[in-house]
């Protein structure tokens, strides 16, 4: 269910941003937005409490984001808040970005590596990807895995790449475990 609803109204902001050609700016907003609210949970505490009235929380919205975001941006708060769909404003801002991404060929990868990558393999692992794959861009997440012993696992959505000895060696196990002897 929170699933339908993220895409509803992911697809509603996302068709406001290129009907005003306006994909950039409030992808940019919905970053910022997301970001606060991940940052500031008594204001989603705030929203989820039965006790505050439905025009109290517009009027709270208003004035802790009037002239700090776009018209369009608020009034999509103002919307999902008087739907009483409050609680899916993360995913929703989520998603709009996800479908920002996908629109302007961004791609997200995280890779993991068994020790810290320079700037000039980081870089190489850029182009590699970017080489291999449909986008124009990508972010990525890098992280240390020191159990990886060498090479690296990159994923980008469902997709892995695994070339770590880990990987290698638990293949070569299993390939050993299939030997039969005479």
């Amino acid at each position: 269910m929170a699933k339908l609803v993220s895409k509803v109204y992911g697809d509603a902001l996302m068709e406001t941003a290129l009907e005003g050609q306006k994909v950039d700016a409030l992808y940019d907003e919905a970053k910022t937005l997301a970001r606060v609210w991940e940052e500031n949970r008594p204001l989603a505490a705030l929203l989820d409490n039965p006790k505050v009235v439905k025009e109290e929380k517009l009027k709270l919205l208003e004035n802790i984001f009037q002239g700090r975001l776009s018209p369009d941006m608020l009034g999509f708060l103002t919307t999902v808040v008087e739907k009483g769909r409050h609680k899916e404003i993360l995913s929703i801002l989520e998603y709009f970005i996800g479908q920002v991404k996908e629109h302007k060929k961004i791609g997200t990868a995280s890779v993991a590596s068994a020790v810290s990558l320079s700037d000039a393999q980081k870089a190489q692992v850029r182009e590699r990807l970017l080489a291999t794959t449909n986008y124009l861009e990508f972010e990525i997440h890098y992280t240390v895995d020191p159990s990886l012993i060498g090479g690296m696992v990159i994923r980008i959505g469902d997709r892995v790449v695994d070339s770590s000895i880990k990987t290698q060696l638990y293949e070569l196990q299993k390939e050993l475990a299939n030997i039969q002897l005479a």
